[in-house]
């Protein structure tokens, strides 16, 4: 049990929907089988998360192309998109618990993120395109959804680089940022807490939901898999929410910089 507490202290409490409540919890689980076989590492697991989610998007593409199977291909390759994205929970998770947290491991699990996201939508795309008998529609709305997804984590990092050119503590600050939300998750929820306790930790993630991030892409692909029906609808969410999310981050990080950049008032003498 002291094995099990150890590493779900290793949980991220920023963990996104998705995330926080069924992969990163699953990946605890696989993380007290290997996290202490020494060959494998982090950077392995981030690997063969990608493996499996490229395996995933050539599983959607086989369905689209051969319908006596679609639905077989297609639940094989949501089960995957689950498998891929606890393997990268598991990452993050067995690097803190081993005390291995490294800026290279951090690049590289960063970059296959984004990169599996757009992997995963241009192979759902293709089967919209399939399934919709050659309707451009889906390959369009996925192309929408995955530039302004891309345009988030543009701002997000450019705003990091112009804070750090200014303030070489910026990410000291950010690190403070998160253990404060380490105290509040470890506060409200978690191993040792009351049900009721948990319940609330429980229905507050679902604030989360609306953030339209990896974790919800994980549940959104899953589902549109699973049930045709949803897929036209589910890229239609995506589209949309990336296309408000974009905006929104390009000007939440425009005013962040303007703020951040003004001169301290100054300051009038005592008389």
């Amino acid at each position: 049990m002291d094995k099990f507490k150890r590493i779900w202290a290793t949980k991220n409490p920023d963990d996104e929907w998705w995330s926080s409540f069924v992969t990163s919890p699953l990946a605890v689980v696989g993380n007290w089988f290997v996290v202490d076989i020494a060959w494998i590492t982090p950077n392995l697991l981030t690997l063969f998360s990608f493996i499996v989610a490229l395996a995933s998007a050539v599983f959607i593409c086989l369905g689209s192309l051969d319908e006596s199977q679609r639905i077989s291909f297609h639940i094989a390759a949501a089960i995957l998109i689950h498998v891929s994205h606890i393997l990268d929970c598991m990452d993050g998770q067995m690097a803190r618990c081993r005390g291995t947290l490294s800026r290279s491991g951090s690049f590289f699990d960063k970059a296959t993120d984004h990169l599996q996201v757009f992997i995963w939508f241009g192979a759902i795309a293709y089967a919209g395109y399939i399934h919709a008998h050659q309707d451009v529609t889906p390959i369009f709305l996925a192309f929408i959804g995955v530039s302004f997804y891309a345009l988030r984590g543009y701002v997000k990092y450019v705003t990091i680089h112009s804070e750090m050119e200014r303030d070489k503590e910026y990410l000291t600050a950010t690190a403070r940022t998160s253990a404060a939300l380490q105290k509040q998750f470890d506060e409200l929820g978690g191993l040792g807490k009351s049900l009721g306790n948990n319940l609330a930790w429980f229905l507050k993630e679902q604030e989360k939901l609306f953030n339209f991030d990896e974790g919800v892409f994980v549940f959104m692909l899953s589902l549109a898999l699973i049930i045709p029906s949803t897929l036209i609808p589910m890229l239609w969410v995506f589209a949309v929410s990336q296309s408000f999310w974009g905006i929104i981050r390009c000007c939440q990080r425009g005013q962040q910089l303007a703020h951040d950049q003004r001169p301290d008032p100054p300051k009038i003498p005592d008389k």
